[in-house]
């Protein structure tokens, strides 16, 4: 039996078609694969990032938990700081007491008596 040409050519063109078709199909199921291979490896990525911020939130508390432990201390130095500032104006007062006197014991020991 002899085979239409039409036949013949319209089968060739509808395999080409398809074979076309399918590797295009095939490209995008492969881009696909990479899409989701690299959903994957950012998910992975992000999941670290979690758990450092998680991390970081616990050790910031931490910290925050001790430093008001030392809020104590901190009011005790504020205090001593508070009575150093005041004894050093007294200490600044009595030596310019005591020039003020020596001054005075100097001017009267200088004074020949009569």
């Amino acid at each position: 039996m002899e085979q239409d040409p039409l036949a013949e050519s319209l089968n060739d063109l509808f395999t080409n078609v398809s074979m076309m078709i399918r590797g295009e199909l095939q490209e995008t199921n492969n881009v696909l694969g990479i899409v989701e291979k690299m959903n994957t490896r950012v998910a992975e990525e992000y999941k670290g990032f979690g758990d450092v911020a998680s991390g970081l939130r616990i050790f910031v508390e931490q910290l925050k938990s001790k430093s008001g432990s030392f809020d104590e201390y901190v009011q005790q130095i504020d205090t001593i700081e508070q009575q150093v500032t005041e004894f050093e104006a007294v200490i600044s007062m009595l030596d310019k007491y005591v020039s003020l006197l020596e001054s005075k014991v100097q001017s009267v020991c200088q004074i020949p008596s009569s």
